[in-house]
């Protein structure tokens, strides 16, 4: 029952008190409404309820609003209806706040009782509430609960990686090999190994609903970490959010004792937008720079009848690059995001068996 502080009456004693004021009977009631008097007087009774026709029907025989017969059978059900479960409350409050389901579904948590799914959910999330923690994104705001959780799924899978310890001028020679290949798609199989003899833990965890996640550095003490989502399956912008991500970590953005992380969202619609300051558009530039000289591409884009096809291939030819990587540093110059989209090829499928990937059917073995 719920907290009422009287019991509620059956709606068949309003009914009983219409009559009695009339001065009717069940049986004139029942002639009136054309039914038999026993299926009136189990109305009365509470044996039957108060349908929504006969609610009408009554309040048309009573001379009374339509929907009064409705509302008392309504209140009369609700005060006589079990509480729900506490534990439908508690599981609200996780959804509302965290994408739980699809954190189960991915195996980054087990569907317990709900107090253990708490506790679950409490020890993922314990990387997020380190002291240390920049607590900010690219764009100067606090990070979503989601943006929190896909952050804690690359601090464990990193966790569990094991290499040489890191170099930093390993990281900065790799440049020149990285660069190397950006020129057919296939190369960028051969990132996550490259970046893993330089002590770098390189991992991609499947982005989750509405969060809008890039990228992430993250600084394990001395062991810089990469994450990125591959939230756009383009070798544009997986060549783009890798460079900021290894500016970052070259410029030894956000490290300090301990654990501490800088999220990338929405790098290259930022960038396009010529939103950046501080951290950011040092990363921003140094990616640019890395897809496509920026002086080169000035040139390049001072004649933009020069954006055909044709144009594009021998740019990008001289530029030792993919003609996709160049569509995305024109379309920044033009506005025009439709330009030669053709060149845009997907990467994802490149990377499923040379890098360490969580998502997209595949579950890394961590648990919490």
């Amino acid at each position: 029952m719920t907290d009422f502080e009287y019991e509620v009456p059956m709606p068949g004693q309003f009914i009983q008190e219409e009559l009695d004021a009339r001065e009717w009977t069940q049986r004139d009631l029942a002639f009136i409404l054309g039914i038999e008097e026993t299926a009136l007087n189990k109305i009365i009774k509470g044996k039957t309820g108060v349908s929504l026709e006969m609610s009408k029907a009554l309040a048309t025989a009573f001379d009374v609003d339509d929907d009064l017969f409705a509302n008392l059978q309504k209140t009369y059900e609700l005060s006589h209806t079990p509480a729900p479960d506490p534990a439908i409350a508690r599981r609200a409050s996780l959804q509302r706040e965290y994408p739980v389901r699809e954190m189960i579904k991915r195996g980054w948590l087990q569907n317990m009782e709900v107090g253990l799914l708490e506790a679950q959910l409490a020890e993922f999330l314990k990387d997020a509430a380190q002291p240390h923690a920049a607590r900010k994104t690219n764009a100067g705001e606090e990070p979503t609960l989601p943006q929190l959780a896909w952050l804690c799924r690359v601090i464990q899978i990193a966790e569990t990686m094991n290499g040489p310890a890191y170099s930093e001028s390993a990281l900065s020679k790799a440049r020149t090999n990285l660069k190397s290949l950006m020129r057919q798609p296939e190369g960028i199989s051969q990132v996550p190994g490259l970046l893993a003899r330089c002590g770098l833990r390189f991992v991609i965890v499947e982005g989750l609903p509405n969060a809008k996640i890039d990228g992430v550095c993250v600084w394990l003490d001395e062991t810089p970490v990469i994450g990125m989502s591959l939230r756009f399956d383009r070798i544009d912008n997986f060549w783009f959010v890798l460079w900021h991500e290894i500016s970052h970590v070259l410029n030894r953005h956000g490290q300090v004792k301990g654990r501490n992380w800088i999220i990338d969202v929405d790098v290259q619609s930022n960038w396009d937008a010529g939103i950046a300051n501080g951290q950011e558009d040092v990363a921003n530039r140094q990616a640019a720079e890395y897809c496509v000289p920026q002086s080169d591409l000035e040139v390049f884009a001072r004649n933009r009848t020069m954006f055909t096809d044709h144009a594009v291939r021998a740019f990008a030819y001289d530029m030792h690059v993919h003609p996709g990587i160049v569509v995305g540093q024109v379309h920044k110059v033009t506005k025009r995001w439709e330009l030669l989209r053709k060149h845009l090829v997907k990467v994802r499928q490149y990377l499923m068996d040379t890098a360490t990937i969580d998502g997209w059917g595949s579950i890394a073995p961590v648990t919490v």
